[in-house]
């Protein structure tokens, strides 16, 4: 017995379309790693995929060469022999802070791989000991007010938080539900299984909350098209007066 049409119809569409984004798998369009200086294909990285998102010899992502693209400008005035501590430190961001810091440290609430086991909420460090804290992508997944003023504590007078979550710049306010639990519910509300909130435009009125100075770094063209940067990146610099 033939399927209904529209069956029919639909499922010639899903096969187009599967072939389309496979694809696009292995690159669209020629970019330029700013951190490894390789020029050419980009892969796609995450689900659902975002093509042109990694760098095929250093594995890095966009949120990591828009990072680097601040560092490049900023790192004789606020990193250079500093002393630098950062939480679920990517090993290319790694590389780069480290040879930068007078003391540096890696830091993660499991320790898996870092140098540190530290839990964001309650930083086990003296106060005023570090002069940058480095957390991508971490607030997301904890009590960022436990978080933010721990990293406060434990900053010198001066010091910089370098900072970056996924972010819904339409919301006007960070969404949050603690009713909402289980992995489906979170992977359905806020884009990820371990996250407990989505950020809004008021992200950086959440940071100065806790007593910082905040600003925020983003690119445009032509850094966005050559590095294949997402265009909503955004790092927040968190500053303690």
């Amino acid at each position: 017995m033939l399927r209904p049409w529209a069956q029919i119809k639909a499922a010639g569409q899903n096969v187009n379309y599967a072939r389309k984004v496979w694809q696009r798998l292995n690159g669209v369009y020629p970019r330029e790693c700013n951190i490894c200086g390789y020029a050419g294909m980009f892969r796609a990285a995450g689900l659902p995929p975002r093509f042109d998102a990694r760098c095929p010899r250093c594995l890095s992502l966009e949120r990591h060469r828009h990072q680097a693209l601040w560092i490049s400008s900023n790192e004789h005035a606020l990193l250079r022999n500093k002393r630098i501590l950062h939480f679920a430190a990517e090993p290319i961001l790694r590389k780069i802070y480290s040879a930068l810091a007078a003391r540096y440290a890696s830091a993660d609430i499991r320790g898996d791989g870092a140098d540190m086991t530290l839990n964001l909420e309650q930083i086990d460090q003296p106060n005023a000991s570090w002069d940058v804290i480095v957390a991508n992508h971490v607030l997301e997944h904890v009590d960022d007010r436990k978080a933010l003023a721990e990293m406060h504590r434990v900053l010198a007078p001066g010091g910089l938080a370098i900072l970056s979550f996924p972010i819904a710049p339409l919301y006007e306010k960070t969404y949050e539900n603690p009713a909402i639990i289980s992995k489906a519910d979170r992977d359905l509300h806020f884009g990820q299984w371990d996250h407990v909130r989505y950020y809004g435009a008021d992200a950086a009125d959440r940071i100065a909350a806790a007593g910082f100075e905040v600003s925020t770094f983003s690119v445009g063209e032509p850094y966005v098209h050559r590095h294949g940067i997402t265009r909503n990146t955004r790092d927040f610099l968190a500053r303690k007066l």
